[in-house]
């Protein structure tokens, strides 16, 4: 009966050969485990993701005009500034005013 495997080479490894044959598999780090999650499903339909958009878009441009205002007049020629003017100036009325198509005749 047999004690074990048989040696690779011509004699059997020593304990200290073993050791550090163990020690050289494991010091290498293992792949990263890929950890995959499932992505939130929106359930909302076309036309209500729409005016969710439209609301956030309104919101932001109303955010942007308190920030300018809130400007010191020392920063009112800054970049700074002419970006948040742009955003102001922005004509979002007429996208709020648009209703998307509900589709599959459903119109």
């Amino acid at each position: 009966m047999s004690r074990g495997r048989r040696p690779e080479g011509e004699a059997p490894l020593s304990n200290a050969e073993r050791q550090a044959r163990w020690r050289a598999k494991h010091q290498t780090s293992a792949p990263p485990v890929a950890i995959r999650t499932r992505r939130h499903v929106d359930r909302r339909s076309r036309a209500q993701r729409w005016r969710d958009a439209v609301g956030e878009l309104l919101a932001i441009q109303s955010d942007c005009a308190d920030w300018l205002d809130g400007l010191p007049d020392a920063l009112r020629e800054t970049a700074t500034a002419e970006a948040l003017q742009v955003i102001v100036d922005l004509d979002l009325d007429t996208i709020a005013e648009v209703e998307p198509p509900r589709g599959y005749g459903r119109d």
